[in-house]
């Protein structure tokens, strides 16, 4: 047994000991800009934990800080068995999270890349796209507003920063200017493409009929139908805006950042995206 202890102490990976050293003799000399220090990194943390809030990856990464915790502990109080086995499995570790983390950082590094512009915004003339997406959410809100008024169930889908080209490959490929004629068209309950959903993407109409992962949350409404779970789905897995008809009651609901909210009116819905799309808010 204390040639275990042995090993456990003189095991230690060197970054692991490093790491910890440095935590413990920072408050020896705690200075003003340890306090902005820290609060960056809560920030930092803050933000990563509303990032992958309701995600998959949501629950993982709970054991992942609990595990840390453990370790953290078990250096402090000396418990070196403990901590050995913890700072073993951390060394190996860090692959295997990059690998399951995979989609969550992908998506985190287009966020922050497109942070400075606005949805839709980042490429190209931006003056010019600024008109095509006004017009767009123009004719969205103008189909959502007939929709919801006839009971037509509807799925739409406004692609952001991150693609979709695995969905769009699960419909019928249009490429087709943003319409609210053809919006209606395809929500027509007797069309073929009427049950799955559209994506829009760049300004255009890009396939009709795609399939959209259904959210596995428990803590949803039960009177929330299919579409709305799909919905719930697809801004879990991405960062794109995706508005709901009811078929049943012609309600209005919108998913963005694993949250849906409903009761939106076509007034309400044409400001939230032309803040979100365009990044302004006054009514047009």
């Amino acid at each position: 047994m204390n040639n275990l202890f042995l090993v456990a102490c003189n095991g230690r990976s060197p970054l692991l000991s490093n790491l910890f050293n440095t935590f413990r003799e920072a408050f020896s000399n705690f200075k003003f800009v340890d306090a902005v220090d820290i609060i960056l990194l809560s920030l930092i943390l803050f933000w990563a934990f509303r990032f992958v809030k309701g995600r998959k990856a949501g629950a993982l990464l709970i054991g992942i800080i609990t595990i840390s915790t453990l370790t953290f502990l078990a250096y402090i109080f000396d418990l070196n068995a403990t901590f050995y086995l913890f700072s073993e499995i951390f060394s190996i570790g860090i692959i295997a999270l990059v690998i399951i983390f995979q989609p969550e950082i992908r998506d985190g590094l287009e966020k922050l890349g497109s942070g400075s512009m606005s949805g839709f915004m980042a490429f190209g003339d931006q003056k010019k796209k600024k008109q095509l997406y006004i017009k767009s959410i123009e004719n969205i809100c103008n189909a959502i507003n007939d929709l919801s008024s006839s009971k037509t169930g509807a799925l739409i889908v406004i692609s952001r920063t991150t693609k979709l080209d695995d969905v769009i490959e699960t419909g019928v490929v249009i490429n087709a200017d943003v319409n609210s004629f053809l919006i209606r068209n395809i929500f027509y309950n007797k069309a073929p493409l009427h049950d799955g959903a559209i994506v829009i993407d760049d300004g255009k109409i890009c396939a009709a009929g795609c399939l959209l992962p259904l959210t596995r949350r428990s803590d949803i409404d039960s009177d929330l139908g299919t579409r709305h779970r799909a919905a719930l789905g697809m801004s879990e897995t991405s960062d794109a805006i995706v508005v709901v008809v009811s078929e049943e009651t012609g309600t209005i609901s919108v998913s963005i950042d694993c949250e849906i909210t409903r009761d939106f009116t076509a007034e309400s819905l044409r400001n939230f995206l032309t803040k979100k799309l365009v990044g302004i808010s006054e009514n047009i």
